[in-house]
């Protein structure tokens, strides 16, 4: 784990709101100038990884410092043309190592490896509208993230959660 560090996960579809936007704004900001974290780890395939690198990349320009790192789940070797595709958004990407022969099981040990290197975890998780006729990705980083004792926001809040 490393402490200068941020994960972002959440469900593929999400209800963007412009309270949801300033929300994870002002906790990445918070990280930032409060915890000095530097580094912040994306993943791929949903609207909340979307959504992170855009208000992460806005924030970039006020804290030119601060470091967006792509980890893939696919193609463990990329070309330089893809690569540099890449690195128009991102500081870096990598394929983590242990993915190598995990087929379906790829987005869920990125996720952990996210998390594995994470001090904070920046969720976006509705129980509500999980899935129900499968186990959540989403659900599964977030019990490991639980389990592992990272510092989690997790959004949507509801009305009774006063975490944020």
């Amino acid at each position: 784990m490393e402490n200068n560090t941020c994960c972002f996960f959440g469900h593929r579809t999400i209800n963007e709101t412009n309270e949801l936007r300033t929300k994870i704004t002002e906790a990445v900001e918070k990280l930032i100038t409060d915890e000095n974290v530097d580094t912040f780890l994306f993943g791929s395939k949903s609207d909340f990884d979307s959504l992170c690198l855009e208000l992460v990349t806005k924030l970039k320009e006020k804290y030119p410092h601060v470091k967006r790192v792509y980890v893939r789940a696919e193609f463990p070797f990329i070309s330089d043309e893809y690569k540099a595709y890449l690195l128009e958004s991102y500081e870096d990407t990598y394929y983590p190592e242990k993915l190598h022969g995990s087929g379906r099981a790829a987005y869920v040990e990125r996720n952990r490896e996210m998390i594995d290197k994470s001090k904070y975890c920046i969720v976006y998780y509705d129980e509500q509208n999980a899935p129900t006729k499968r186990k959540s990705g989403t659900k599964v980083a977030l019990d490991y993230a639980l389990k592992m004792s990272r510092d989690i926001l997790i959004y949507p809040v509801k009305p009774s959660d006063d975490r944020n």
